[in-house]
């Protein structure tokens, strides 16, 4: 399928560690682009270096070129909140600190209706045990990350925090959106 670029809408998510979520929405149907990066915080062009150190404000994300017409943004935000743990604040497994935490930074009014339905559907299905802490904040700027953690998990499957933390998600990912995949 040929997409028409002009109408491609962009979304931004963090929930942990972006090497997790980048090669889930790389290999869904619709989604034309993923890519690593910095937002939600108070410095200019950070390093990961700076992110880590926690003084930037920043929290790992992910930077989204999906066709509307092939995949909406409410089944993206499903696929967010099915692949990461939104109820723990500045956490996700071993990975602690703020610039883990989970953010979706809205582009307008209409993801961030969305956002709001989508969370509220899941507070009502009391999936988990604990209240969702996402943080849902105006996108205001996004820095990609450095070269080395594009396609990190692709590039790196051998590597140990591929193996032992990002493969199992990609495995239940393809597991529970078999339909959705890109073939």
């Amino acid at each position: 399928m040929i997409t028409d670029l002009k109408n491609l809408e962009t979304a931004t998510f963090g929930g942990g560690c972006f090497w997790c979520l980048e090669p889930l929405f790389d290999n869904l149907t619709g989604v034309t682009d993923v890519v690593s990066g910095y937002a939600g915080g108070h410095t200019v062009n950070p390093t990961y270096q700076q992110v880590c150190s926690e003084t930037t404000g920043h929290a790992e994300v992910i930077q989204i070129k999906f066709d509307p017409s092939v995949v909406s943004y409410q089944a993206l935000l499903e696929v967010f909140f099915t692949m990461h743990d939104p109820t723990t604040l500045n956490r996700q497994g071993n990975d602690v600190g703020e610039s883990y935490r989970s953010i979706i930074l809205y582009q307008n009014a209409v993801q961030l209706e969305t956002a709001k339905i989508v969370i509220a559907n899941f507070e009502q299905q009391k999936i988990w045990d604990h209240k969702i802490v996402t943080q849902l904040e105006p996108y205001t700027v996004f820095y990609p990350a450095e070269d080395y953690h594009q396609e990190y998990f692709a590039r790196n499957p051998g590597q140990g925090y591929c193996r032992i933390t990002v493969a199992p998600k990609v495995a239940k990912f393809r597991k529970m959106f078999l339909e959705k995949l890109k073939v």
